[in-house]
């Protein structure tokens, strides 16, 4: 089973932030890897990030200063380990 990659740009999301990231764990595929590329948060989106990952090994984070979107998917790619699919949120 190949490993896929779900990146996820992250900017002031803070209230979706559980339910998207809890909608890809639930998904039926099991060998992911959810990287979350927080964009120069400031509603404690980073802190929830941070939170996440260390709750489930399959998550990581990425922070960056604010770059935009295409910034963040592309950080997130770079330091993905499976093939990759995007989430946009």
């Amino acid at each position: 089973m190949n490993k896929i990659s779900v990146i996820v740009p992250v900017y002031n999301v803070v209230n979706e932030l559980v339910k998207c990231v809890t909608s890809i764990k639930n998904q039926t595929y099991d060998n992911i890897e959810i990287i979350l590329g927080n964009d120069g948060s400031n509603d404690g989106s980073r802190q929830l990030c941070d939170k996440l990952a260390a709750q489930d090994k399959r998550i990581k984070v990425v922070h960056q200063e604010n770059q935009g979107v295409a910034s963040a998917r592309k950080n997130g790619f770079l330091r993905s380990s499976g093939g990759t699919e995007f989430c946009r949120f």
